[in-house]
């Protein structure tokens, strides 16, 4: 009885070592020498079982069975992370469950610039996947779900996306998107607010900020933006900033239009400031750091008037008179604009803000 048992002993160890033998040499072995890139994703809630059933349906491992055996008796299979894996079909099982079990998947670009508004990046994340833009436009302009987000009270979240570049994945939450965003945005004003010259209100900065920075894309000229913004509005005068107008229009519609007529001028909305004596209702773009330092840091001085040069840079004046001189000189003249380009200055060197003085009277 006792031969019979250890008999029996012997051809279970023997049976097993050679089923361990089997997943050793399967989970070492790839499925093919032959390398060409697979789009493997895991979607949230799918069991282990179907993640090595696709992996062997689509080319990757040889034996859902025995990648099964593996991974539950090294305690891997419940550990595999939701996400979008880049695979090959030359990886031994063992490097594939490695990088399932490791949650590195494919990260994009979200790229952010200065002065992009919430249609902008709603577009950008709708390129990369469709209607995840959708999603975040909703989640930045539901207040519940701002509250729930940053704590605020906000109609909408615009101008406190901070603009940089993001890493994310196919599978990143769109409120941890914002919220990440919102941080960036609260790290930025703690440092621009360190030794503010002008006090305002935290909104009130953003929403300045925002003008300043879809009126130029000059560095050195934001704060000289903003001094005349300053100086409008201590005496009363609209701010008259068509930027504006092209975001009262696309909050009313949900896109932003390409250009605006006479008549969108004279129409009065909330943002628009040609009718508004006042700051636009809201933020119009996410600003960065540098112009949410220049609203509350403006330069001194006596300009109430700027006008563009067509190259991305503005002339400045003090006086209505000269104002229109500088006008006529870079906007009514065809040639003055020919040829060139707000894309011009990234290849320009930079200058000081260019300025006309008030024509001098007679005594």
């Amino acid at each position: 009885m006792k031969k019979i048992l250890s008999l029996l002993i012997v051809a279970i160890a023997s049976v097993c070592a050679f089923y361990a033998w089997q997943v050793i040499y399967f989970i070492s072995t790839p499925m093919s020498t032959e390398h060409h890139e697979i789009i493997f994703e895991i979607p949230n809630g799918m069991a282990f079982h179907h993640v090595a059933h696709a992996l062997e349906a689509q080319g990757l491992i040889r034996d859902e069975r025995k990648f099964g055996w593996y991974a539950k008796a090294t305690g891997t299979a419940a550990r595999v992370k939701v996400g979008e894996y880049e695979l090959s079909p030359d990886m031994k099982p063992r490097e594939i469950l490695d990088i399932l079990v490791s949650g590195k998947s494919i990260a994009y670009s979200l790229v952010v610039p200065e002065g992009n508004n919430i249609f902008d990046i709603r577009d950008s994340l709708n390129e990369l996947w469709p209607h995840r833009g959708d999603e975040f436009y909703h989640v930045v302009t539901t207040p519940a779900l701002i509250q729930k987000i940053t704590g605020e009270k906000l109609n909408t979240l615009e101008g406190y996306l901070f603009p940089d570049t993001y890493s994310l994945t196919k599978f990143t939450a769109v409120e941890a998107l914002v919220r990440h965003m919102y941080d960036r945005f609260q790290d930025a004003i703690k440092e621009t607010n360190k030794n503010s010259k002008v006090p305002m209100s935290l909104h009130d900065q953003v929403i300045l900020a925002s003008v300043i920075e879809k009126e130029t894309g000059a560095p050195e000229e934001r704060p000289m933006i903003s001094s005349v913004f300053h100086n409008r509005l201590k005496k009363g005068m609209r701010l008259q900033s068509d930027p504006t107008i092209l975001y009262g229009m696309a909050a009313e519609v949900g896109e932003m239009p390409n250009n605006i007529s006479r008549a969108d001028i004279l129409r009065p909305s909330a943002y628009n400031t040609y009718t508004v004596k006042a700051l636009p209702a809201g933020p119009i773009s996410n600003p960065g750091k540098a112009a949410l330092w220049a609203a509350v840091n403006p330069n001194d001085s006596n300009y109430f008037y700027f006008v563009s040069r067509n190259d991305g840079t503005h002339v400045f004046s003090e006086s209505l008179d000269a104002h229109n001189k500088a006008v006529k000189k870079f906007q009514v003249d065809p040639k003055a604009r020919a040829g060139k380009s707000w894309r011009d200055l990234a290849n320009r060197p930079i200058a000081k803000p260019a300025v006309v003085p008030a024509p001098k009277t007679k005594n």
